[in-house]
């Protein structure tokens, strides 16, 4: 398998949980390198349907060594909640976690900031989870950010804490929000903290020793591409790096070390939250929500829907290296009469055949289509790509032309016997 980055290559929710459960089978050390609770990978084997927002997907699988990367920001409590309920599921989780030492912390006013910053915004919303993601990210890049290591640590821990909540309750008296009580957020955190310790390591020597040891490593990467801080539909993003780049700071290993990128995206296209959506359209939005389909896993929130949108594929392809493609939710399109596919935007008589990066232009941007025909068959019961629709075959290889490179998963089911491998 080699050392393998797993990212989504439109905004979010591609169904990565998925792919990255199926992948591990061929992974020694599944590695999760940014955003925070703020994400959920969602993952059925058998009957059970487990969610997951901060422990990587590799935990549902024996033997695999699962670690959470020092760039992601970690909310301890949730993550006691988190590994407690996965224990109450049937997984284990002892020696098989490593959490590095060097992850920033979410803390109750980061949660209340991002919830106060949002009703400031008015109609300008990002349309945040409110899990205080962006601000904890605030905090580590202005360098007064606590981290794991000070976490375990109860003296200094106790000093830090004390300053920031002293600080942070001046700022939520301004927003005038109630101001927190530094006796119950130290109480709940250092219990957290007592619960968490076993887990906490230097991961980035840990993840150098296996790559040392020939060891094949995922990267599952959490969001997607245009929700990156840097290349995403900007300020309708995430506070991370979602792109392949990501993995590598998220993790202290460097690029030369990476083998293989891999993007996964939906044969249609989805996002939560505000920002621009170029194909979203409300009849594949009605038909998808009528199906039971597109509900974010940790807000519960309808997800909006459109059509495939080639021109940010064929971006994120660009922009993250990809190699290899997994293609994901087809199934989601099996009763569509005409299957339509955005290769450009149109501007009057200006077409783009890229993303643009002024908001306000891409806002304005209309989608210039491509139909195919539907294939009008059942998808969810096929197991091999000889088997599956000469129409689907043609939609799905028109998809990976447009977008740039190869074909190489197509997911038509939530399971992983619903996986076809080319």
């Amino acid at each position: 398998m080699a050392n393998t980055i797993l990212v989504g290559a439109q905004w979010g929710d591609e169904g990565k949980g998925k792919i990255i459960d199926v992948l591990t089978q061929d992974a020694d050390v599944v590695v999760r390198t940014q955003g925070g609770n703020n994400a959920g990978h969602t993952v059925f084997i058998g009957e059970k349907k487990y969610v997951l927002h901060l422990i990587p997907s590799g935990i549902l699988r024996k033997e695999k060594a699962c670690v959470i990367g020092n760039g992601v920001v970690i909310d301890p409590i949730g993550l006691v909640e988190e590994i407690k309920g996965m224990e109450k599921l049937g997984v284990k989780i002892n020696r098989n976690l490593f959490i590095s030492e060097t992850a920033h912390l979410v803390f109750p006013y980061h949660r209340e900031l991002d919830a106060q910053r949002e009703v400031l915004k008015g109609k300008n919303k990002i349309g945040t989870t409110k899990r205080g993601i962006g601000p904890a990210y605030g905090d580590k890049a202005a360098r007064t950010g606590l981290r794991m290591i000070d976490l375990i640590n109860p003296e200094r821990f106790e000093r830090q804490l004390k300053l920031k909540i002293k600080e942070n309750n001046e700022i939520l008296k301004a927003f005038g929000a109630k101001p927190l009580s530094f006796a119950k957020v130290h109480t709940a955190y250092r219990e957290a903290g007592d619960f968490l310790k076993k887990f906490v390591t230097n991961t980035v020597v840990y993840l150098h020793n296996a790559t040392e040891q020939n060891k094949n490593i995922l990267f599952e990467g959490a969001q997607g591409t245009f929700l990156d801080i840097d290349h995403g539909t900007y300020p309708f993003v995430t506070s991370s790096n979602t792109t392949a780049g990501g993995a590598c700071t998220g993790s202290g290993i460097p690029p030369h070390r990476m083998d293989l990128v891999v993007g996964v995206m939906k044969a249609y296209t989805t996002r939560v939250g505000e920002g621009p959506l170029p194909t979203e359209n409300n009849e594949i939005s009605d038909l998808l929500h009528g199906m039971g389909r597109e509900f974010g896993a940790t807000t519960g929130r309808a997800r909006r829907c459109g059509w495939f949108d080639s021109v940010a594929t064929r971006h994120a392809t660009m922009v993250n290296g990809i190699d290899e493609l997994a293609v994901t939710n087809v199934d989601g399109l099996d009763t569509v009469d005409v299957v339509r596919v955005c290769v450009g935007y149109q501007i009057g008589s200006k077409r783009y055949d890229y993303i643009p990066n002024d908001i306000d232009v891409l806002t304005q941007c209309k989608p210039v289509y491509v139909d195919f025909p539907g294939w009008k068959h059942p998808t969810d019961k096929i197991k091999s790509w000889k088997d599956m629709p000469p129409r689907a075959k043609t939609y799905l290889k028109a998809l990976a032309d447009l977008t740039g490179a190869k074909l190489r998963i197509v997911s038509v089911g939530p399971a992983r016997e619903q996986t076809i491998f080319l």
